[in-house]
């Protein structure tokens, strides 16, 4: 393998390979899989130094605020939003999420540079990277390489590596259906975050649970909607979410999958949610919100008589 900076970048899905141009790599599995595409003009790829001598990206760091935060003590508590402009690959951002107990990287981005290794440095020391999917796997052992953290995925999904470390140490593959993070020792009442498993959109697709704001960070696992971002007033029968296979393809989920989901979410006490793209957040009711959501469309599949609509929150 040669200089990380020069490994091959898929431009479509921004996945980082751990080949060189050099490889003559001709498709990228992870745009080739049904759940993704390959752009109109055919593969293509980059790499980081190319992005970087470019000049033409920087990734904007911006403060979520709101409620939730300020009652769990704003000064100790943040959301900031990482997203990269203009546009790389799909254009999904990472959340860094800062508590009293650490702090982890929720979801990844393809861009990484000095200034934005400083920016997220300078709100203390990063204890994980934690990814919902493969569609978000971007660089994420560069990351991980830069803020000496382990980035941690879903072993359902370890296929869709196409970058590996040898430090086991470094890239978590983690079994079972829930893993806490940035806890103290012996006291169950401290965990400051939970990356649950739902399954749906790929085997391992997970939501991240930070109790002490009542936020669920759900990337696309759950996908907020247009309809779901200005809900005051709205009528009856208004989704606020979807739960789709594939999304650029538009295919959706089976009603059982759907069910899994909120199964794998129906215990936790969330008020808001946070996806993976900027502007799509939920404020308020957000888990009455997912059921009255996963009903919806269940029905409008024809599956009327579906278990999920005997479901209570």
């Amino acid at each position: 393998m040669g200089d990380p900076l020069d490994l091959l970048i898929c431009v479509t899905c921004g996945v980082q390979y751990s080949e060189t141009l050099e490889s003559q790599r001709k498709a990228c599995p992870v745009c080739d899989d049904p759940r993704q595409y390959v752009a109109a003009a055919g593969q293509s790829w980059t790499t980081l130094r190319g992005m970087r001598e470019s000049g033409k990206y920087q990734n904007k760091f911006t403060p979520i605020q709101d409620r939730s935060l300020a009652s769990s003590n704003s000064d100790k508590r943040q959301l900031i939003s990482i997203q990269t402009v203009p546009q790389v690959a799909i254009g999904q951002r990472a959340l860094l999420c800062v508590s009293p107990q650490g702090n982890v990287l929720w979801d990844c981005i393809t861009y990484l540079d000095a200034q934005t290794v400083d920016t997220v440095k300078s709100y203390g020391p990063l204890d994980a990277i934690v990814i919902s999917h493969p569609h978000y796997f971007s660089t994420c052992l560069q990351w991980a390489e830069a803020f000496g953290c382990p980035v941690y995925l879903s072993a359902e999904d370890e296929q869709w590596i196409m970058r590996r470390s040898e430090d086991v140490n470094k890239m978590v593959l983690w079994p079972g259906q829930r893993k806490a993070f940035c806890s103290r020792k012996n006291d169950d009442d401290a965990v400051e975050f939970v990356c649950v498993k739902t399954g749906g959109h790929f085997p391992g697709s997970s939501v991240l649970y930070w109790p002490a704001t009542r936020k669920l960070l759900v990337a696309d696992t759950i996908y907020v909607v247009p309809s779901g971002v200005y809900h005051v007033n709205r009528p009856e029968g208004t989704t606020s979410f979807s739960f789709m296979w594939s999304y650029p393809n538009m295919i959706p989920l089976p009603p059982d999958e759907i069910q899994n989901i909120w199964h794998a979410i129906k215990d936790l006490d969330f008020e808001d949610t946070h996806s993976a793209f900027w502007g799509r957040d939920t404020y308020g009711r957000s888990k009455e919100r997912v059921l009255e959501s996963a009903k919806i469309v269940v029905k409008s599949m024809g599956h009327a008589l579906h278990a999920i609509h005997d479901e209570t929150v």
